[in-house]
Parts: C-alpha cells; structure tokens; sequence
C-alpha cells in the first residue's frame, strides 16, 4: 500500500481543485440553463451509490474476514451506520453548503455586500462538508487505484457546481474573476487536507484491520451525499428525468470502467 500514496493524495487534490472548475462555469454558463449541472448531479451520485454497494462495501467485507469470518458482515454493516452518522452530524452542524436560490437567481439579493459573505460563508461551509470526502477518496485509493480513481471522478463531477455555489455570488459582487476562482479554489482544498489526516490515521494511528471498517464508514458517507445533496439538487437544476439520465449513465460508465479496469 505504500507506493499508492502518493497517487491517492494526487487523487484528492484533483477531485477537491474541481471547484476551481465550478468558478469557470460560473463566468461562462447562463444562470438559467443548468440542465447540464443537472445530469452532471445525477452521474455523480449514479457513480457514487453503484460503487457503494457493489465495490466498496464487498471489499469491506473481504478485507474483514480473515480475522472475523463469521461476524465480518454485521462489522460492515456498523461501519455504513458510522459513516451516515458522520455526513448526519456534519449536516446537522452546518448549515446546507449549496443556496439554490442564490445559485440560480442571484438578482434575489440585492446589496453586493451580501452577495459575498453568502459566498465566503458557502466557501467556509463547503470546507467543511468536502473534509471527509477528502479522507474517503484517500483511503479507498490507498488500499485499491482504480476503484479511487472512480470515487475521485465522482467526487469532482460534484464538487463543481459547489465551486459554482461559492464562485457566483463572489463575482456578482465584487466584479472580479480571481477572487471568485481563488475562493472557489480554496474551499476544495479541505479535501487534501482530510487525506493527509487519513494517511497520519491510517499510517500511525488505525490497526490495519480498522481499514475494512474505514471503508464501509466511506460508503455510508457517499451515499448519504447521493441521497442527501447531490439527488435533490440534480432535480432543482433540471428535472427528474434529466436526473434519472444521469444517475443511469453514472452506473453503466462506472461499470464498464470497472469490467475494463479490474
């Protein structure tokens, strides 16, 4: 596992710098048309939920019954608990990180003032919702490459219109692309971050056989974003057949990847 690392770290970075791409859209795409973020939402969580159940949680499982053959499914099912209770109280703590009144029509507050704390205060918000994802890309792909390469795929398809929710009312008030793009920047940051506390836990911390418990947390906080996020946002931006688009073209492609990546 050592040799992966450094790519997992890679992958965090590269699924948390997404939202630098979400500020792009901001500039670039109508406030009005967001049917594409809508299917983008749906293939997210069509990833995220497929490889949940038929990849993350079976790897649990195995990485388990070596030293509790008998119990190793009941161990994985209290991990899936934990991880929901984690994204629960992450949610119950901080208010949701994405203002859909505010990302799709931003004339609603009119003082620019604000127009920026609403996106310095999503900025802060997304930090802290994006931690864990950081820690849940870093341990799936430390312990197997191509299943986090999947997970950091879907991470970053949603972590771009957070980069939106935070990019948009920065530029509407201040005028400026920079400081939108750099704030929109920095608020997927927390996710390399989360890694790097994951590998200081996985490295010094957390007995090898807490890995397997780790991995079914992480499935339980990935399908509570799904379900929680990126589902109810996919059908605000489009509509539900836009969204169902997205979550069945989420499945096939990430089951095809993984036929041709085993």
């Amino acid at each position: 596992m050592p040799h992966n690392i450094v790519i997992a770290l890679l992958l965090t970075l590269f699924a948390g710098l997404a939202t630098a791409i979400g500020s792009v859209f901001a500039f670039v795409v109508k406030k009005d048309n967001l049917k594409a973020l809508s299917v983008g939402l749906g293939f997210s969580a069509g990833v995220m939920i497929f490889l949940s159940f038929t990849d993350i949680i079976p790897s649990a499982s195995e990485m388990l019954k070596t030293n509790f053959p008998i119990k190793c499914n009941w161990i994985v099912y209290c991990g899936f608990i934990i991880g929901i209770c984690i994204a629960v109280l992450i949610d119950y703590f901080i208010p949701d990180h994405i203002d859909e009144k505010e990302f799709t029509h931003p004339d609603v507050v009119s003082a620019d003032k604000r127009m920026q704390r609403a996106g310095l205060l999503t900025a802060v918000a997304i930090c802290v919702h994006n931690f864990p994802e950081g820690m849940a890309t870093f341990l799936t792909a430390s312990h197997d490459l191509t299943l986090g390469a999947s997970v950091a795929l879907a991470i970053a398809i949603h972590n771009i219109p957070e980069g939106i929710a935070v990019a948009l009312p920065i530029y509407h008030s201040t005028g400026k692309k920079r400081y939108a793009t750099l704030y929109a920047a920095l608020s997927g940051l927390s996710e390399p971050v989360g890694a790097a506390i994951g590998m200081i836990l996985l490295h010094f911390f957390m007995p090898q056989i807490m890995i397997g418990v780790a991995m079914a947390a992480v499935a339980g906080i990935m399908i509570y974003i799904s379900f929680d996020t990126l589902l109810p946002l996919a059908r605000e931006f489009g509509n539900w057949h836009l969204s169902m688009v997205g979550i069945i073209s989420g499945m096939l492609f990430i089951w095809v990847s993984l036929l041709l990546l085993p």
